[in-house]
């Protein structure tokens, strides 16, 4: 894991349009929007599990169909690879179930 150079933070918003990238707080979050509770949840159990895997964890949070994730590195203060490579997990994982529109 290593902390992104300036390049790489100006690269985000191409790669992760639907993400908010914030370089001055070093964030990058996204709302994903499902079809229901159960399928949210589900999606949270998906990220959850890579989370304690890879040992990077989110701040997120759930209201019913909805789930908001921020990833952010406090090690690095500031967005590391470990972020981008667990925002390219959770798109993929996103991709996996009959979502609505985000909103």
């Amino acid at each position: 894991m290593r902390k992104l150079e300036a390049p790489e933070l100006a690269a985000l918003a191409a790669e992760f349009p639907a993400w908010q990238v914030d370089t001055q707080a070093g964030t990058l979050s996204r709302r994903f929007v499902f079809a229901d509770f159960m399928q949210a949840f589900a999606y949270m159990t998906h990220v959850a599990i890579a989370a304690e895997k890879h040992n990077h964890h989110p701040e997120w949070s759930n209201v019913y169909n909805q789930v908001s994730i921020t990833w952010t590195t406090h090690d690095v203060r500031g967005l590391s690879t470990n972020d981008t490579f667990m925002a390219r997990l959770c798109e993929q994982a996103y991709a996996g179930y009959a979502a609505r529109p985000a909103a």
